[in-house]
């Protein structure tokens, strides 16, 4: 037919578009002249434009405390080569790693000079360059007027929830204008685990609930139909910039102005034009940003709401389903069905719990998010009633971090499932054939009956015996996020030694507490860097602890003021090990082997974090399962003075340094020549942990390799020929045996 000849030519244009744009554009990256340099590592300065607002990329602080800031990434456009004093024009993206201290309050449009070492991108996302910075920036323009008056009103968004509890008043930016920086790791493996991490990065759902608000508004106030998409199109401009130029941002906000000048036209019946429109115009503007993650959730969502909730809602109610819940039911079961594959390709899971709990959060992430809108508007003229609409949202944002908290510790909660194209390929055939099965009558009432026995038999067992923890566990390597928590059985029930303690409270804490750990003589601190020490308070609450260890560093000095300050206020000694010192409980013992002597008493500034690292306690334990060997974070400087040390560093069971960096020796990793190796890893982590290097080196040695984010806590325990672990996120969690014994 004519239409389909018309919209087959249109694809054909548009990707020829694409392509051509896209080729380009690699061209000129290519050849920029940032490449060579980057190949040798060479010393620049150059003239860039912040693109994207500072982001913390360091170790998870407190809240409220910044300590565990030490660098930030910068996205910024280069404009200028300094070279010998002369300025040469070049062009690209490049991203800047930079200290903290001078270069977090930056923002858009701001030109500045910044001096450092080029390096290679590690990832393929149009950045032409890395520039690992040094020192402060210098010669620094004024942000444009726009970008002053954002960054004021998100400033008075989070001063108005500043009265509200740690978790809520992270929360509340996070979710209005999907600033999450101040969201502790936990909290968001827990939104991304429910499948509700959608709610945190700002897209046309957001854009729905608050242009709806002020559509529905300003037609109570009988204002026309021209009058009310202006006045909207103000606010969407507005809100644009609050919530910044992200990808998701920019094309959820395309979408609506699409909609609104079709309102002002007279024709309102135009969401998937707009729909369209908005995401050609934005891959032909930014090839990039078909491969950004972000972009592709928020254009599956909000296809899968515009084509597929009415229709689905509809079929619910004919089926019985009360008006009201069929159309919540049918918003998320559509959005969850289709950004699934992409979630699973990127993130190698498939959230079971997401439906349901997004069914549970929705009723409350509408109001969060028309009330945090408000509180936008009315902060500028007014703090304190902004603070008083920002306290009427801790019920729903209490309410949204609780589904997210209970939906994440289910069990099964989500499911492992392959990476990359392939694996979202595999899943969207799945959602695709299930999805037509349904179509018959039979089979769902088989999918029916199926569905009743794992809800009346499988998840009552999963709950009431889960196999966890397993009968004679010997370590425990909790599943803290990113950072370190590691638990050693001793031979007395509810009674272990804890090594770190994770950058939170709840982490750890909900481990020790479904390891039934009541009683800790000892808990070891390797070093004072927040992911940690950050849920120290959490277990020395309500258990009885025998001494706070620590090592010969006391950097950063506000965490060794904080270590000091909770243990006091719970009653326990700090007392400090050293290389040499043995100490031992039935069926434990522990030998504190590092760090050397050159490492100790770090002291000055430390932007990178490397020598407090290399402070870290070495520890080697002697357990029922065998040698264990801790090893914090060091890395090679402190690898290399250990093995010059000639100590014998083999270990049945080794604690990957440094989460599993790549800053790992292979002559400290075959020293080891662990059977078992476990990197303690956060989910999504921005520092590339664990880098396939330190792995793949550890699994060509025959170690069997496990990493927390991906396998939950891992318990590792006594078997016939050696250790056996088991893992929590195992759907059988049997004991597993590594390769076969090779000492």
């Amino acid at each position: 037919s004519r239409d389909l000849r018309t919209a087959a030519w249109v694809l054909v244009f548009c990707g020829l578009a694409v392509a051509g744009w896209t080729g380009c554009r690699l061209r000129d990256d290519a050849t920029s002249p940032l490449v060579p340099l980057t190949a040798r590592g060479a010393a620049v300065e150059l003239r860039v434009e912040v693109a994207k607002p500072p982001k913390p990329v360091s170790t998870p602080g407190f809240a409220g405390r910044p300590g565990g800031v030490r660098s930030v990434l910068i996205q910024a456009d280069a404009l200028q080569l300094v070279r010998a004093g002369t300025p040469v024009s070049v062009s690209g993206s490049v991203l800047l790693i930079a200290p903290a201290h001078g270069w977090t309050g930056l923002l858009r449009g701001q030109q500045l000079n910044a001096w450092g070492a080029l390096t290679e991108p590690s990832i393929q996302d149009g950045t032409v360059a890395v520039l690992r910075v040094r020192g402060s920036p210098r010669q620094v323009t004024a942000a444009p007027v726009w970008e002053r008056a954002a960054e004021s009103l998100r400033a008075g968004l989070r001063g108005a929830a500043a009265g509200l509890p740690d978790d809520e008043r992270a929360l509340l930016p996070a979710v209005v204008v999907g600033d999450d920086s101040g969201l502790r790791p936990t909290v968001l493996s827990d939104f991304r685990t429910s499948g509700m991490a959608y709610l945190l990065a700002v897209g046309g759902f957001h854009f729905m609930i608050v242009c709806g608000g002020l559509l529905w508004l300003l037609r109570k106030l009988t204002i026309g139909p021209r009058t009310r998409a202006v006045v909207t199109g103000l606010m969407l401009a507005a809100f644009l910039e609050v919530a910044g130029p992200k990808p998701s941002v920019l094309r959820a906000a395309f979408m609506v102005g699409v909609g609104l000048l079709a309102l002002g036209s007279g024709r309102p019946r135009s969401a998937v034009p707009a729909l369209a429109t908005s995401e050609i115009v934005l891959l032909l503007w930014h090839p990039e940003f078909g491969a950004d993650i972000g972009f592709a959730l928020s254009v599956a969502a909000t296809t899968a709401m515009v084509l597929l909730a009415r229709p689905t809602a509809a079929a619910l109610r004919r089926r019985g389903v009360p008006p009201g819940i069929a159309e919540l039911l049918a918003i998320a079961v559509v959005a969850h069905l289709a950004t699934a594959p992409f979630v699973a390709a990127a993130y190698g899971q498939f959230s079971v719990a997401a439906v349901g709990a997004n069914l549970l959060a929705e009723p409350a992430f509408v109001p969060t998010m028309l009330l945090g809108a408000l509180v936008i508007a009315i902060a500028p003229l007014s703090g304190w009633l902004a603070a008083l609409i920002a306290h009427l949202t801790q019920p729903t944002t209490w309410w949204l971090l609780a589904v997210a908290r209970r939906a994440a510790r289910l069990p099964s909660a989500s499911l492992a499932w392959p990476t990359g194209v392939l694996g979202g390929v595999a899943l969207a055939a799945v959602i695709l054939a299930v999805v037509v099965l349904l179509r018959f009558r039979r089979i769902r009432v088989l999918l029916a009956a199926a569905l009743a026995g794992v809800f009346v038999v499988l998840i009552p067992v999963r709950v009431l015996a889960p196999g966890w923890p397993p009968a004679g566990w010997a370590m425990v390597d909790c599943d803290v996020g990113q950072g370190d928590g590691e638990v050693l059985a001793t031979a007395d029930p509810g009674r272990a030694v804890v090594v770190d303690s994770g950058p939170d409270e709840d982490a750890i804490d909900e481990c020790l507490s479904r390891l039934d750990v009541s009683r800790v003589p000892l808990v070891v601190l390797s070093h004072l860097h927040a992911d940690h020490v950050g849920g120290l308070a959490a277990v020395l609450r309500d258990r009885s602890v025998g001494a706070v260890a620590v090592g010969p560093s006391r950097v950063p000095a506000w965490a060794w003021v904080k270590v000091r300050a909770e243990s006091a206020a719970a009653g326990v000694p700090v007392v400090q090990l050293n290389p040499g010192e043995r100490l031992s409980w039935p069926g434990l013992t522990i030998e504190v082997i590092g760090p050397p002597a050159a490492e100790s008493w770090p002291g000055g500034d430390d932007p990178s974090g490397t020598v407090v690292n290399n402070s870290s306690l070495v520890l080697r334990a002697t357990t029922t399962a065998g040698r264990v060997l801790l090893t914090g974070d060091v890395e090679l400087q402190a690898q290399a003075d250990l093995l010059n040390a000639r100590l014998d560093l083999t270990a049945d069971i080794l604690k990957i340094p440094h989460h599993g960096s790549r800053y790992s020796s292979p002559s400290f990793l075959d020293a080891v020549h662990a059977r078992v190796a476990v990197a303690s890893v956060g989910a999504g982590n921005p520092y590339g942990h664990p880098s396939p290097l330190t792995l793949g080196r550890l699994s060509a040695d025959g170690a069997l390799v496990l990493r927390t984010d991906q396998d939950g806590d891992v318990a590792v325990l006594p078997g016939p020929n050696g250790p056996e672990v088991v893992r929590r996120g195992d759907p059988r969690p049997g004991p597993r045996a590594p390769p076969a014994a090779r000492r």
